[in-house]
Protein backbone atom coordinates (compact mmCIF):
# COMPACT_ATOMS: atom_id res chain seq x y z
CA UNK A 1 0.00 0.00 0.00
CA UNK A 2 1.35 3.45 -1.30
CA UNK A 3 1.82 5.69 1.84
CA UNK A 4 -0.52 8.61 2.54
CA UNK A 5 0.92 11.78 3.84
CA UNK A 6 0.05 14.67 6.05
CA UNK A 7 1.16 18.45 5.60
CA UNK A 8 3.12 20.06 8.27
CA UNK A 9 4.64 23.69 8.16
CA UNK A 10 8.21 25.16 9.83
CA UNK A 11 9.60 28.35 9.10
CA UNK A 12 10.30 27.51 5.52
CA UNK A 13 6.82 26.75 4.64
CA UNK A 14 4.93 23.37 4.09
CA UNK A 15 6.32 19.97 3.36
CA UNK A 16 4.60 16.65 2.78
CA UNK A 17 5.39 14.42 5.63
CA UNK A 18 4.19 10.28 6.06
CA UNK A 19 1.34 10.24 7.54
CA UNK A 20 2.90 7.24 9.90
CA UNK A 21 6.39 9.41 10.61
CA UNK A 22 6.85 11.06 14.57
CA UNK A 23 9.42 12.90 12.80
CA UNK A 24 8.32 16.01 11.39
CA UNK A 25 8.73 19.11 8.61
CA UNK A 26 12.30 19.38 9.90
CA UNK A 27 13.53 15.78 9.61
CA UNK A 28 11.61 15.39 5.83
CA UNK A 29 13.52 18.33 4.75
CA UNK A 30 16.39 16.32 5.91
CA UNK A 31 16.20 13.44 4.64
CA UNK A 32 15.33 15.06 0.70
CA UNK A 33 18.63 17.39 0.99
CA UNK A 34 20.93 14.81 2.39
CA UNK A 35 20.63 11.02 0.58
CA UNK A 36 24.15 10.75 0.72
CA UNK A 37 25.31 7.40 2.23
CA UNK A 38 23.58 4.09 3.75
CA UNK A 39 24.66 5.82 7.60
CA UNK A 40 22.21 6.48 9.72
CA UNK A 41 22.54 8.02 13.33
CA UNK A 42 24.22 5.27 15.81
CA UNK A 43 22.41 3.73 18.13
CA UNK A 44 24.03 5.08 21.23
CA UNK A 45 23.50 8.61 19.73
CA UNK A 46 19.55 8.01 19.53
CA UNK A 47 19.65 6.83 22.97
CA UNK A 48 22.71 9.66 24.47
CA UNK A 49 19.63 11.78 22.46
CA UNK A 50 16.97 10.78 24.44
CA UNK A 51 18.81 10.97 27.91
CA UNK A 52 19.57 14.28 27.35
CA UNK A 53 15.70 15.18 26.35
CA UNK A 54 14.23 13.36 28.86
CA UNK A 55 16.53 15.40 31.43
CA UNK A 56 15.99 18.53 30.13
CA UNK A 57 12.32 17.93 30.89
CA UNK A 58 13.02 17.01 34.41
CA UNK A 59 15.32 19.70 35.09
CA UNK A 60 12.45 22.17 33.25
CA UNK A 61 10.08 21.16 35.42
CA UNK A 62 11.77 20.77 38.54
CA UNK A 63 12.56 24.80 37.78
CA UNK A 64 9.31 25.52 36.62
CA UNK A 65 9.79 26.79 33.28
CA UNK A 66 7.49 23.55 31.93
CA UNK A 67 4.25 22.36 32.92
CA UNK A 68 4.32 19.02 34.74
CA UNK A 69 1.81 17.34 32.23
CA UNK A 70 3.56 18.56 28.99
CA UNK A 71 7.15 17.09 31.25
CA UNK A 72 6.01 14.05 31.84
CA UNK A 73 4.54 13.08 28.25
CA UNK A 74 7.96 14.38 27.02
CA UNK A 75 9.95 11.99 29.91
CA UNK A 76 7.98 9.19 28.71
CA UNK A 77 8.44 9.39 25.12
CA UNK A 78 12.22 10.19 25.89
CA UNK A 79 12.67 6.97 27.63
CA UNK A 80 11.00 5.35 24.55
CA UNK A 81 13.03 6.65 22.54
CA UNK A 82 16.37 5.44 25.20
CA UNK A 83 14.66 1.83 24.62
CA UNK A 84 14.83 2.14 21.22
CA UNK A 85 11.79 2.27 20.39
CA UNK A 86 11.17 4.57 17.39
CA UNK A 87 14.60 3.84 15.75
CA UNK A 88 13.63 3.99 12.34
CA UNK A 89 12.01 7.44 13.11
CA UNK A 90 15.35 8.86 12.57
CA UNK A 91 15.90 8.59 9.05
CA UNK A 92 18.99 11.10 8.78
CA UNK A 93 21.91 10.24 6.63
CA UNK A 94 25.02 10.96 8.89
CA UNK A 95 26.70 13.68 6.41
CA UNK A 96 24.20 16.51 7.00
CA UNK A 97 24.60 19.95 8.76
CA UNK A 98 27.94 19.88 10.64
CA UNK A 99 26.39 20.96 13.47
CA UNK A 100 23.82 17.77 14.04
CA UNK A 101 20.69 20.42 13.89
CA UNK A 102 19.09 18.24 11.77
CA UNK A 103 19.96 15.19 14.25
CA UNK A 104 18.68 17.56 17.22
CA UNK A 105 15.13 18.48 15.03
CA UNK A 106 14.61 14.99 14.84
CA UNK A 107 14.99 14.11 18.33
CA UNK A 108 12.74 16.94 19.18
CA UNK A 109 10.03 16.18 16.32
CA UNK A 110 9.92 12.70 17.65
CA UNK A 111 9.70 13.13 21.41
CA UNK A 112 6.87 16.00 20.72
CA UNK A 113 5.01 14.07 18.50
CA UNK A 114 4.99 10.52 20.60
CA UNK A 115 3.95 13.00 23.87
CA UNK A 116 1.25 14.52 21.98
CA UNK A 117 0.21 11.08 21.21
CA UNK A 118 0.32 10.01 24.82
CA UNK A 119 -1.93 12.90 25.83
CA UNK A 120 -4.61 11.92 23.06
CA UNK A 121 -3.77 14.24 20.23
CA UNK A 122 -2.81 13.21 16.52
CA UNK A 123 0.98 13.40 14.99
CA UNK A 124 1.95 16.73 13.40
CA UNK A 125 0.05 18.67 15.49
CA UNK A 126 2.32 20.50 17.67
CA UNK A 127 0.44 20.65 20.17
CA UNK A 128 0.41 21.12 23.01
CA UNK A 129 3.74 19.49 23.28
CA UNK A 130 5.76 21.82 20.92
CA UNK A 131 9.83 20.61 19.54
CA UNK A 132 11.19 23.96 20.15
CA UNK A 133 9.62 25.44 22.97
CA UNK A 134 9.13 22.47 25.02
CA UNK A 135 10.89 19.78 24.05
CA UNK A 136 13.98 21.77 23.03
CA UNK A 137 13.18 24.31 25.64
CA UNK A 138 16.64 25.95 27.61
CA UNK A 139 18.21 23.98 24.91
CA UNK A 140 20.46 24.72 21.31
CA UNK A 141 21.77 21.91 18.60
CA UNK A 142 24.80 23.67 19.71
CA UNK A 143 25.36 21.91 22.99
CA UNK A 144 23.10 19.08 22.76
CA UNK A 145 24.52 17.06 20.00
CA UNK A 146 28.22 17.61 21.51
CA UNK A 147 27.17 16.41 24.97
CA UNK A 148 25.45 13.61 22.76
CA UNK A 149 28.44 12.84 21.03
CA UNK A 150 30.23 12.33 24.45
CA UNK A 151 27.37 10.66 26.07
CA UNK A 152 27.26 7.87 23.61
CA UNK A 153 31.25 7.56 23.39
CA UNK A 154 31.26 7.12 26.71
CA UNK A 155 28.45 4.89 26.77
CA UNK A 156 29.78 2.64 24.43
CA UNK A 157 33.57 2.82 25.88
CA UNK A 158 31.69 0.19 28.28
CA UNK A 159 31.35 -2.40 25.90
CA UNK A 160 34.48 -1.80 24.28
CA UNK A 161 36.67 -1.90 27.80
CA UNK A 162 35.08 -5.21 28.54
CA UNK A 163 35.72 -6.68 25.31
CA UNK A 164 39.51 -5.82 25.58
CA UNK A 165 39.45 -7.51 29.38
CA UNK A 166 38.32 -10.91 27.60
CA UNK A 167 40.73 -10.41 24.97
CA UNK A 168 43.38 -9.98 27.64
CA UNK A 169 42.54 -13.07 29.79
CA UNK A 170 42.73 -14.90 26.70
CA UNK A 171 46.32 -14.02 26.01
CA UNK A 172 47.22 -14.11 29.39
CA UNK A 173 46.33 -18.11 29.61
CA UNK A 174 48.21 -18.70 26.51
CA UNK A 175 51.21 -16.53 28.44
CA UNK A 176 50.73 -19.43 30.99
CA UNK A 177 50.02 -22.71 28.82
CA UNK A 178 53.29 -21.65 26.72
CA UNK A 179 55.56 -20.87 29.01
CA UNK A 180 57.69 -24.04 28.89
CA UNK A 181 57.59 -23.88 25.37
CA UNK A 182 61.12 -22.90 23.96
CA UNK A 183 60.78 -21.50 20.77
CA UNK A 184 63.48 -19.30 18.51
CA UNK A 185 63.33 -15.29 19.02
CA UNK A 186 63.76 -13.31 15.75
CA UNK A 187 64.80 -9.28 15.23
CA UNK A 188 64.46 -7.98 11.18
CA UNK A 189 63.03 -11.22 10.65
CA UNK A 190 66.21 -12.93 11.03
CA UNK A 191 67.19 -15.65 13.80
CA UNK A 192 67.80 -14.19 17.26
CA UNK A 193 68.28 -15.48 20.74
CA UNK A 194 65.83 -18.54 22.44
CA UNK A 195 63.03 -17.42 24.09
CA UNK A 196 59.42 -18.90 25.77
CA UNK A 197 56.32 -18.69 23.56
CA UNK A 198 54.44 -17.82 26.79
CA UNK A 199 57.31 -14.45 26.73
CA UNK A 200 56.32 -14.30 23.28
CA UNK A 201 52.62 -14.06 24.28
CA UNK A 202 52.94 -12.39 27.58
CA UNK A 203 53.81 -8.73 25.16
CA UNK A 204 50.80 -9.18 23.00
CA UNK A 205 48.51 -9.89 26.54
CA UNK A 206 50.82 -6.50 27.72
CA UNK A 207 50.05 -4.26 24.27
CA UNK A 208 46.43 -4.77 25.17
CA UNK A 209 46.51 -4.06 28.88
CA UNK A 210 48.47 -1.08 28.14
CA UNK A 211 45.27 -0.49 25.39
CA UNK A 212 42.92 -0.47 28.52
CA UNK A 213 44.82 1.68 30.31
CA UNK A 214 44.81 4.16 27.64
CA UNK A 215 41.00 4.10 26.89
CA UNK A 216 40.14 4.59 29.99
CA UNK A 217 42.62 7.72 30.57
CA UNK A 218 40.69 9.51 27.68
CA UNK A 219 37.21 9.09 30.23
CA UNK A 220 37.40 11.63 32.39
CA UNK A 221 37.08 14.41 29.21
CA UNK A 222 34.05 12.59 27.72
CA UNK A 223 32.46 13.46 30.71
CA UNK A 224 32.47 16.68 30.58
CA UNK A 225 29.24 17.64 29.27
CA UNK A 226 28.70 21.25 27.77
CA UNK A 227 25.05 21.07 27.73
CA UNK A 228 23.71 24.09 28.91
CA UNK A 229 25.89 26.60 27.13
CA UNK A 230 23.14 26.79 24.42
CA UNK A 231 24.24 28.79 21.13
CA UNK A 232 28.03 29.09 21.51
CA UNK A 233 28.41 28.45 25.33
CA UNK A 234 26.93 31.62 27.19
CA UNK A 235 23.68 30.00 28.32
CA UNK A 236 21.58 32.65 26.57
CA UNK A 237 17.97 31.04 27.10
CA UNK A 238 19.06 28.61 29.60
CA UNK A 239 18.68 28.94 33.13
CA UNK A 240 21.33 29.06 35.04
CA UNK A 241 20.82 25.93 37.61
CA UNK A 242 19.31 24.46 33.88
CA UNK A 243 23.15 22.09 33.41
CA UNK A 244 23.69 21.45 37.05
CA UNK A 245 20.25 19.33 37.05
CA UNK A 246 19.89 17.92 33.79
CA UNK A 247 23.70 16.68 33.74
CA UNK A 248 22.69 15.23 37.02
CA UNK A 249 19.69 13.43 35.75
CA UNK A 250 21.77 12.31 32.77
CA UNK A 251 24.51 10.52 35.51
CA UNK A 252 21.87 9.26 37.71
CA UNK A 253 19.91 7.49 34.42
CA UNK A 254 23.46 5.77 33.11
CA UNK A 255 25.30 5.33 36.29
CA UNK A 256 28.18 6.98 34.34
CA UNK A 257 30.19 10.62 36.49
CA UNK A 258 28.86 13.06 33.80
CA UNK A 259 29.45 16.48 35.42
CA UNK A 260 28.75 20.05 33.50
CA UNK A 261 32.11 21.41 31.34
CA UNK A 262 33.14 23.70 33.69
CA UNK A 263 33.83 26.08 30.34
CA UNK A 264 30.96 25.29 27.75
CA UNK A 265 32.75 27.19 25.38
CA UNK A 266 35.86 24.44 24.89
CA UNK A 267 32.76 21.98 24.87
CA UNK A 268 30.92 23.18 22.09
CA UNK A 269 34.05 24.52 19.40
CA UNK A 270 36.44 21.66 20.14
CA UNK A 271 36.03 18.11 19.97
CA UNK A 272 39.96 17.07 21.15
CA UNK A 273 38.04 14.81 23.66
CA UNK A 274 37.11 12.59 20.54
CA UNK A 275 40.58 13.28 19.01
CA UNK A 276 41.89 12.28 21.97
CA UNK A 277 39.78 9.13 22.14
CA UNK A 278 40.69 8.06 18.61
CA UNK A 279 44.23 8.27 19.58
CA UNK A 280 44.01 5.55 22.26
CA UNK A 281 41.95 3.38 19.57
CA UNK A 282 44.44 4.30 16.79
CA UNK A 283 47.22 2.68 19.22
CA UNK A 284 44.75 -0.22 19.93
CA UNK A 285 44.12 -0.80 16.37
CA UNK A 286 47.51 -0.43 15.81
CA UNK A 287 48.47 -3.10 18.64
CA UNK A 288 45.86 -5.48 17.11
CA UNK A 289 47.40 -5.18 13.84
CA UNK A 290 51.01 -6.52 15.15
CA UNK A 291 49.25 -8.99 16.97
CA UNK A 292 47.33 -10.52 14.27
CA UNK A 293 50.41 -9.92 11.50
CA UNK A 294 52.64 -12.50 13.72
CA UNK A 295 50.48 -14.91 14.74
CA UNK A 296 50.18 -15.26 10.74
CA UNK A 297 54.09 -15.54 10.85
CA UNK A 298 54.32 -17.72 13.59
CA UNK A 299 51.50 -20.04 12.18
CA UNK A 300 52.80 -19.78 8.60
CA UNK A 301 53.63 -22.93 6.48
CA UNK A 302 52.28 -25.01 7.83
CA UNK A 303 55.33 -26.62 6.51
CA UNK A 304 57.24 -24.23 4.23
CA UNK A 305 57.37 -21.65 6.81
CA UNK A 306 57.07 -21.26 10.12
CA UNK A 307 55.41 -22.74 11.55
CA UNK A 308 55.63 -22.69 15.47
CA UNK A 309 51.62 -22.59 16.55
CA UNK A 310 48.72 -24.26 14.96
CA UNK A 311 45.43 -21.77 14.21
CA UNK A 312 42.34 -23.07 14.70
CA UNK A 313 41.00 -24.21 11.06
CA UNK A 314 37.73 -22.74 10.74
CA UNK A 315 37.00 -22.67 7.13
CA UNK A 316 38.49 -24.15 3.75
CA UNK A 317 41.18 -21.77 2.78
CA UNK A 318 40.94 -22.28 -0.93
CA UNK A 319 38.80 -23.12 -4.10
CA UNK A 320 41.34 -24.65 -6.25
CA UNK A 321 44.45 -26.23 -3.70
CA UNK A 322 42.54 -28.90 -1.35
CA UNK A 323 43.21 -29.26 2.39
CA UNK A 324 44.39 -25.11 2.31
CA UNK A 325 43.41 -23.50 5.46
CA UNK A 326 43.46 -19.76 6.31
CA UNK A 327 44.32 -17.30 9.11
CA UNK A 328 40.61 -15.78 8.61
CA UNK A 329 40.27 -14.36 12.09
CA UNK A 330 43.85 -12.38 12.19
CA UNK A 331 43.32 -11.19 8.39
CA UNK A 332 40.09 -10.10 9.74
CA UNK A 333 41.49 -8.16 12.52
CA UNK A 334 43.50 -6.87 10.08
CA UNK A 335 41.09 -5.48 7.80
CA UNK A 336 39.21 -3.73 11.24
CA UNK A 337 42.32 -2.33 12.39
CA UNK A 338 43.19 -0.70 8.60
CA UNK A 339 39.47 0.84 8.69
CA UNK A 340 39.61 2.34 12.42
CA UNK A 341 43.17 3.55 11.30
CA UNK A 342 42.00 5.71 8.71
CA UNK A 343 38.66 6.55 10.93
CA UNK A 344 41.18 8.18 13.34
CA UNK A 345 42.38 10.69 10.31
CA UNK A 346 39.09 11.24 9.59
CA UNK A 347 38.58 12.36 13.56
CA UNK A 348 41.72 14.33 13.23
CA UNK A 349 40.88 16.31 10.11
CA UNK A 350 37.19 16.77 12.05
CA UNK A 351 38.72 18.25 14.57
CA UNK A 352 40.76 20.84 12.88
CA UNK A 353 37.63 21.99 10.96
CA UNK A 354 36.29 23.85 13.92
CA UNK A 355 36.20 27.71 13.16
CA UNK A 356 35.82 30.11 16.07
CA UNK A 357 33.18 28.86 18.20
CA UNK A 358 31.65 25.96 16.48
CA UNK A 359 32.50 22.70 15.57
CA UNK A 360 30.98 21.82 11.98
CA UNK A 361 31.99 18.10 11.62
CA UNK A 362 29.91 16.63 14.42
CA UNK A 363 28.13 13.89 13.03
CA UNK A 364 30.85 12.90 11.29
CA UNK A 365 32.40 12.59 14.21
CA UNK A 366 29.95 10.75 16.00
CA UNK A 367 29.80 8.16 13.40
CA UNK A 368 33.80 7.54 13.05
CA UNK A 369 34.14 6.92 16.52
CA UNK A 370 30.60 4.96 17.46
CA UNK A 371 31.71 2.83 14.77
CA UNK A 372 35.25 1.98 15.18
CA UNK A 373 34.19 0.98 18.89
CA UNK A 374 31.96 -0.96 17.58
CA UNK A 375 33.78 -2.30 15.34
CA UNK A 376 36.34 -3.45 18.25
CA UNK A 377 34.41 -4.26 20.66
CA UNK A 378 33.28 -7.33 18.21
CA UNK A 379 36.99 -7.78 16.83
CA UNK A 380 38.24 -8.44 20.31
CA UNK A 381 35.58 -10.64 21.47
CA UNK A 382 35.65 -12.46 17.98
CA UNK A 383 39.91 -12.67 18.51
CA UNK A 384 39.58 -14.09 21.43
CA UNK A 385 36.86 -16.50 21.46
CA UNK A 386 37.38 -18.11 17.75
CA UNK A 387 41.18 -17.77 17.62
CA UNK A 388 43.16 -17.38 20.84
CA UNK A 389 42.12 -19.77 23.35
CA UNK A 390 42.27 -22.43 20.38
CA UNK A 391 45.63 -21.87 19.37
CA UNK A 392 47.90 -24.61 20.09
CA UNK A 393 51.83 -25.14 19.74
CA UNK A 394 54.37 -27.65 17.91
CA UNK A 395 56.37 -27.88 20.27
CA UNK A 396 58.93 -30.24 18.23
CA UNK A 397 58.72 -27.74 15.18
CA UNK A 398 60.07 -24.69 17.79
CA UNK A 399 63.03 -27.04 19.01
CA UNK A 400 63.85 -27.68 15.57
CA UNK A 401 64.47 -24.25 14.32
CA UNK A 402 66.35 -23.47 17.90
CA UNK A 403 68.78 -26.26 16.84
CA UNK A 404 69.09 -25.10 13.28
CA UNK A 405 69.73 -21.70 14.58
CA UNK A 406 73.11 -19.52 14.26
CA UNK A 407 72.16 -17.55 17.09
CA UNK A 408 72.99 -20.47 19.92
CA UNK A 409 76.53 -18.97 19.69
CA UNK A 410 75.50 -16.02 21.43
CA UNK A 411 76.25 -17.25 24.92
CA UNK A 412 79.57 -19.16 23.24
CA UNK A 413 80.79 -15.70 22.68
CA UNK A 414 81.50 -14.95 26.91
CA UNK A 415 84.27 -17.82 26.21
CA UNK A 416 85.53 -17.90 23.48
CA UNK A 417 85.04 -14.24 22.37
CA UNK A 418 82.70 -12.55 19.38
CA UNK A 419 84.67 -12.80 16.84
CA UNK A 420 86.05 -16.50 16.91
CA UNK A 421 82.14 -17.30 17.86
CA UNK A 422 80.96 -15.15 14.65
CA UNK A 423 83.44 -17.39 12.35
CA UNK A 424 82.04 -20.55 13.55
CA UNK A 425 78.94 -19.11 13.04
CA UNK A 426 79.60 -18.02 9.14
CA UNK A 427 80.87 -21.52 8.77
CA UNK A 428 78.14 -23.45 9.86
CA UNK A 429 75.54 -21.03 8.14
CA UNK A 430 78.10 -21.80 4.35
CA UNK A 431 78.08 -25.97 5.32
CA UNK A 432 74.52 -26.02 6.06
CA UNK A 433 75.29 -27.54 9.23
CA UNK A 434 74.00 -26.99 12.84
CA UNK A 435 76.57 -24.89 14.97
CA UNK A 436 76.64 -27.76 17.39
CA UNK A 437 78.64 -30.36 14.50
CA UNK A 438 80.90 -27.38 14.20
CA UNK A 439 82.25 -27.26 17.52
CA UNK A 440 82.47 -31.34 18.12
CA UNK A 441 83.96 -31.10 15.34
CA UNK A 442 86.92 -28.24 16.04
CA UNK A 443 86.86 -29.61 19.68
CA UNK A 444 86.69 -25.82 20.96
CA UNK A 445 85.40 -26.87 23.63
CA UNK A 446 84.36 -30.20 25.38
CA UNK A 447 80.64 -32.13 24.48
CA UNK A 448 79.30 -31.45 28.08
CA UNK A 449 80.20 -27.50 28.11
CA UNK A 450 78.71 -27.72 24.61
CA UNK A 451 75.10 -28.72 25.59
CA UNK A 452 75.46 -26.16 28.56
CA UNK A 453 76.18 -23.27 26.84
CA UNK A 454 73.91 -24.17 24.01
CA UNK A 455 71.29 -25.07 26.30
CA UNK A 456 67.99 -22.48 25.12
CA UNK A 457 66.97 -22.77 28.54
CA UNK A 458 69.80 -21.15 29.85
CA UNK A 459 69.32 -18.32 27.59
CA UNK A 460 66.02 -17.56 28.83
Amino acid sequence: MADTFRTESDTMGTVQVPSWAYYGAQTQRATENFQISPYVLPRFMIQALGYIKKNAALANMELGTLPLDLGHAIVEAADEVIQGKWDKHFPIDVFQTGSGTSSNMNSNEVISNRANELLGQPLGTKKPVHPNDHVNMGQSSNDVFPTAVHVANRLAAEGLIDSLRHLYICLDRKTDEFSTTVKLGRTHLQDAVPMTLGQEFSAFACQIDKSIGRIQNTLYNLEDLPLGGTAIGTGLNCHPDFARIAVGGIARDTGLPFRPAANKFEGIAARDAQVELMGALNTLATSLMKIANDLRLLASGPRGALGEIILPGLQPGSSIMPGKVNPVIPEMVIQVAAFVCGKAVSVTIAGQNAPLQLNMMNPLVAHETLTSMELLTNTCRTFGDTCIVGITADEQRCADWIEWSLALVTPLATKIGYEKAAQLAYQAYREKRKIREILLEQKVLSAHEIDQILDPRTMI
